[in-house]
């Protein structure tokens, strides 16, 4: 996977599970844009996950695999769903959304997460030492 900065993880805190235990935040113009864009899916596994800041809605022009994802609000509350999401589609833009987390196809089912689930994320370093 690209890595588009810091590392951390994004934990189901309502289903007590981790939904992603390597997550990249892509918070800059042209790491939002390319997201995901020719990774292969060998590259994208289960434990992975992108975080997407700001985010109302994500696309899979260029990607070559199936994702899951999840929107969050503000307060990183699950407001929309997209499970196994596949290749050059656009997904639903939500307004109310703040950020999206793409996970590996499987993630939703697996961690049993649901709308109104609540999100925690921790990056290793504070996100406004990102270097862009």
């Amino acid at each position: 996977m690209p890595v588009h900065g810091p590392t951390g993880y994004a934990f189901n805190r309502t289903r007590t599970t981790y939904l992603a235990t390597e997550l990249v935040i892509a918070r800059t113009h042209w790491t939002r844009f390319r997201g995901l864009m020719v990774t292969d899916a060998s590259r994208f596994r289960p434990g992975q996950g992108l975080w997407i800041l700001p985010s109302h809605g994500v696309h899979t022009f260029a990607m070559r695999f199936p994702i899951d994802v999840l929107y969050l609000d503000r307060e990183r509350i699950v407001i929309h769903i997209e499970e196994e999401l596949k290749p050059w589609r656009m997904a639903a833009v939500r307004a109310r959304a703040a950020s999206v987390l793409e996970l590996p196809t499987g993630t939703v089912r697996d961690s049993r997460t649901e709308l109104g689930d609540q999100v925690d994320i921790l990056m290793e370093r504070p996100l406004d030492t990102e270097a862009a």
